[in-house]
């Protein structure tokens, strides 16, 4: 069990802390055990002290680092079994498996790239690259072939368990820290060994729950802690209970044998079914898949599944906004009508896409509101006269000609003070409710007012 702050004051030294001033350190030993403060802090912690209680203080899943430069991605690190409990710590990330036999490997690699959007501030890709060996490639082919991956960019992942095979990928690709997901019971050691070597991440592999266990400590007992694991692919129910077992046993039991991240192959759990993939992928979003490999994806898999990995891995706790700015919708210039509304994520979509909607030419003006939805940053003074007509000044005038603004209908109270403090502006009262925007642009629009 982890430590608590009687059990870390008991093994610090009873100097005077230079970190907090007690001379006890018993304040200190308590925010460390509250997670405030890094055992690492105290400078008079003997080293042996430090090494129990940096194990002992840290969370019971490992934080693992992957990939190199902007292709670098952290796994792991969660300390929570549910989002409301806290928040979850590193999001899910989606691959696309090749195989190196395949004829169209040329075409899959490029496809891999295709989706790649912005959403609320976040890129929205494919991350990574599942690369696996089919059994037939000589270990320079699939050298070769991992060679080609490598230029994409993307953070690989090695399904291979050939040792020498996967030593002659990792001699071509090893600087760009890919995951070596090979190792089992039958080479654990020569896979370690290697991985170590190279210094990547080893991915762990199981016939059943129990075998994975023991190859894990196994693995544990030569000294290597950089670990990921992989779930299995029996079957879809033995995938799902084997990722949540191991997650309650890591942050529940806190047993640190299972205290890795996930790896889920959703597309050999459902070959050449696009749709049971993404619905999977979904699935082990939320539990508890730290790798989602797919066999592909496409905007119709992507735009959903994105979406809820970045609900889900958003803090609860500070809302989605989106970042200030003007953003012309239907074709919208300088001369087109304005209307503003917060930055809370959520309005911005739905009043997004009824603009959309509209068909209308239209600037959509977003101010900073605190990420507050428009009755409670109203409430709070995040969105006032002052506020709206500061951000119209000094961003929007210089940019666009129009001087016809359409204000939310739930603070209809502004619109005097807006008109006072925007010379030369109409305001206009939308209506109270998103779905009424498309018949109240059409009218304005039928009848010349815009």
């Amino acid at each position: 069990m982890a430590l608590k702050g009687l059990d870390i004051f008991k093994l610090t030294p009873k100097t005077n802390c230079k970190e907090c001033g007690s001379p006890t350190c018993m304040a200190f030993a308590m925010k460390v055990a509250q997670g405030a403060v890094d055992i690492t802090k105290c400078p008079h912690m003997s080293d042996d002290a430090l090494a129990t209680l940096s194990e002992a203080t840290a969370p019971p899943m490992k934080t693992i680092k992957v990939g190199t430069g902007e292709a670098e991605y952290t796994l792991g690190g969660e300390t929570v079994l549910f989002r409301h409990e806290k928040t979850y710590v590193s999001k899910s990330r989606y691959a696309v498996s090749i195989s190196c036999c395949e004829e169209n490997m040329d075409a899959k690699l490029e496809a891999a790239k295709v989706v790649d959007y912005d959403r609320i501030g976040e890129r929205m890709h494919v991350e990574m690259l599942y690369l696996d060996y089919c059994g037939d490639c000589t270990p320079d082919g699939y050298a070769e072939f991992v060679k080609k991956a490598a230029e994409s960019g993307k953070t690989l992942v090695l399904n291979c368990t050939n040792v020498d095979v996967a030593k002659a990928a990792l001699d071509v690709c090893k600087d760009a820290k890919p995951i070596l997901d090979g190792a089992d019971a039958s080479n654990y050691e020569a896979m370690s060994k290697l991985a170590a070597e190279a210094g990547v991440v080893l991915g762990v592999h199981g016939a059943d729950l129990n075998e994975l266990y023991d190859t894990v400590a196994a693995i544990e007992k030569l000294g290597n802690k950089n670990l990921v694991l992989n779930v299995g692919t029996a079957s879809v129910k033995d995938a799902f209970a084997n990722a949540v077992q191991i997650r309650r046993a890591a942050l529940k039991n806190t047993d640190r044998t299972f205290g890795y991240p996930s790896i889920v192959n959703v597309g050999a759990l459902a070959p050449g079914d696009a749709t049971m993939q993404a619905a999977l992928a979904s699935l082990f979003t939320v539990k508890y898949g730290s790798i989602i490999v797919m066999e592909s994806m496409n905007y119709a898999q992507a735009l959903p599944l994105y979406g809820l990995r970045q609900n889900v891995f958003t803090d609860p706790q500070k809302p989605m906004k989106v970042e200030p700015g003007i953003y012309a919708l239907n074709g919208g210039d300088e001369n087109s009508v304005c209307l503003t509304t917060v930055d809370f994520a959520l309005t911005y979509f739905v009043v997004s896409g009824e603009l959309e909607r509209s068909g209308v030419p239209c600037n959509l003006i977003i101010s900073d509101a605190g990420g507050l939805s428009v009755l409670t940053a109203w409430a709070a003074g995040k969105l006032s006269s002052t506020s709206v007509s500061k951000f119209i000044i000094e961003n929007v005038e210089p940019k666009v000609k129009s001087r016809k603004l359409i204000i939310p209908g739930k603070v209809a109270v502004l619109k005097g003070d807006i008109e006072a403090k925007l010379p030369g502006w109409e305001v206009i009262v939308a209506p109270n409710e998103a779905v009424q925007l498309v018949k109240f642009l059409k009218d304005m629009q039928a009848n010349g007012e815009i």
